[in-house]
């Protein structure tokens, strides 16, 4: 997760770039400030949920908890929305302020659509963020790989009527659990994570089996053609026992497992340790 400040009418927007989604997340709260101009945007927004929690709004399905940096610079779980969420909340509020501010949510969303037009801005963009996070370059390599074949993943889970949340995160965990041994939480409790990236987390060899598993299920469903949720769960077992055999056949041959405790909090741990040579002579 990228957190960004964006600025409408010299107003502070907290955001979140989110590359697994490629989605931009909002501040609810910040968003509330510009519309409103209220001094305490927490307040209309709490009475404004309370009322749409009881209207049954959509809108509340899709607000989710994300970090933001507080005003006291330490990171909190926020409400917010993705662009879509936003708009929506835009119309629940009476503000003469509402299309300007649909306008600029346009041009934040412009970067994002160049990007799509030209693919090497967003591979760029991604180099940019990690190593500004002091990743390793070679890591760095490995998930810029790992979001193109994730990508693909998803893109092909959706050609095959995969469409809920809740679906691409069983699927996710089935095709983890095949290969690792581990459920995506349970994965992340191994590292020591709770809502951080699992995939920010992993070694480059975790990130190499990864994107094995997910490639060929990918492989495989553009094959078989799963009509159904179940077909579709059965297929991405079978492309994380590919990558199962794969990683039973390094860890034979490293002598250690492939699953480890490492995270982002030790970096230069993450990247594939070259085997040390000895340049020591046998002569005096």
């Amino acid at each position: 997760m990228e957190n960004k400040i964006k600025v409408f009418e010299n107003k502070q927007v907290r955001t979140v770039w989110d590359a697994e989604a490629e989605e931009w997340y909002f501040s609810v709260v910040d968003v509330v400030a510009v519309l409103t101009d209220s001094a305490k945007p927490q307040n209309y927004w709490y009475v404004l949920k309370n009322r749409l929690k009881k209207e049954g709004s959509e809108l509340l399905t899709n607000c989710k908890g994300l970090k933001l940096e507080a005003p006291d610079g330490k990171m909190r779980v926020q409400d917010v929305l993705d662009t879509k969420g936003v708009l929506r909340l835009v119309q629940s509020i009476p503000s003469p302020k509402a299309e300007p501010f649909k306008m600029w949510l346009a041009e934040v969303g412009n970067d994002r659509l160049n990007e799509i037009a030209d693919p090497e801005k967003a591979f760029t963009r991604g180099v940019e963020y990690y190593r500004a996070k002091g990743y390793p370059e070679e890591w760095i390599t490995q998930r810029m790989m790992s979001i193109k074949v994730r990508k693909k993943l998803t893109d092909e889970w959706q050609d095959r009527g995969i469409t809920h949340e809740k679906e691409y995160a069983i699927l996710t965990d089935e095709l983890t659990k095949a290969w690792s041994g581990l459920t995506v939480r349970e994965y992340k409790s191994h590292k020591g994570l709770k809502k951080e990236s699992l995939r920010d987390n992993m070694t480059d060899m975790e990130l190499i089996l990864n994107m094995l598993a997910e490639a060929t299920t990918t492989q495989i469903s553009q094959i078989e053609k799963p009509t159904d949720f179940e077909t579709n769960r059965a297929v991405a077992r079978e492309g994380g026992k590919t990558a199962k055999e794969a990683r039973a056949a390094v860890e034979k041959r490293i002598g250690k497992s492939v699953v480890t405790s490492l995270n982002a909090s030790d970096k230069p741990a993450l990247k594939i340790q070259a085997p040390k040579v000895n340049n020591d002579s046998d002569e005096d």
